[in-house]
């Protein structure tokens, strides 16, 4: 007994092909051993079958994994009218003309981004559809910018000494006619714009290192080489 499982492990390792009656039997009782031989052993001629027949060989894998799927499944109702290969072969070529057929439905749908759309009689109607691919909107960057922008000059802002402070605050932020602002501060016309310039100029000179260090920040660090980084290293 013990010798004869050595030689069936022997047979085994070496990758001597069992009798497919005794193969087929595993296989229904749910061998995790005999379907890993059968993976192993058909796995490559049916990818290779099933790239070659396909329109688009990137799907080949996908498919092949249905067809061992569809072994495993379905081997309860193999009854040898065929042999086991046989069998496989038919249920991968079955695969096969079923994405064909998904690929020939769909392929007729697809339209590329470059297609116009609208009315053709129409002249200058007509647009493509990578044009209304276009985001108009911020994009996150320009939003946490101008958000960084918008916290500093409100922080310079407060630092503007009265009367000055109020006055830009009426005019430039809430947008008010110079007359408003007489009428509002009960000051006159003169000494409004006299106190908005002064306001301004303080600032402006504010602001002025904060500008010069947003112009002069890299966009982009640059990556260093090999060579670079081992003189930093030596240094």
């Amino acid at each position: 007994m013990q010798a004869g499982t050595a030689v069936g492990n022997l047979v085994s390792a070496i990758g001597i092909r069992p009798e497919e009656t005794d193969l087929v039997a595993q296989l229904k009782a749910g061998s995790e051993e005999a379907f890993s031989w059968l993976i192993a052993t058909y796995h490559q001629p049916i990818y290779s079958l099933i790239a070659r027949t396909l329109p688009v060989s990137t799907d080949a894998a996908d498919i092949t994994q249905e067809v061992f799927v569809k072994v495993y499944r379905g081997i309860s109702g193999f009854h040898g009218d065929a042999s086991l290969r046989t069998w496989i072969y038919r249920i991968a070529l079955h695969e096969a003309a079923n994405q064909r057929r998904w690929w020939s439905r769909h392929r007729r749908q697809e339209i590329t981004i470059e297609t116009e759309t609208g009315d053709p009689s129409c002249e200058g109607a007509c647009i493509c559809i990578k044009d209304t691919l276009v985001d108009e909107q911020d994009s996150p960057f320009d939003l946490a910018a101008q958000s960084e922008i918008r916290s500093r000059v409100e922080a310079e802002l407060r630092q503007v000494p009265e009367p000055f402070r109020t006055v830009v605050v009426l005019r430039d932020i809430e947008g008010f006619a110079y007359e408003e602002i007489a009428e509002i501060l009960d000051t006159n016309l003169g000494t409004i714009k006299s106190r908005l310039m002064r306001g301004r100029a303080h600032l402006k000179a504010r602001l002025m290192p904060y500008a010069e260090a947003v112009c002069k920040r890299p966009s982009q660090p640059a990556m260093p080489t090999g060579s670079a980084l081992r003189a930093e290293e030596a240094r």
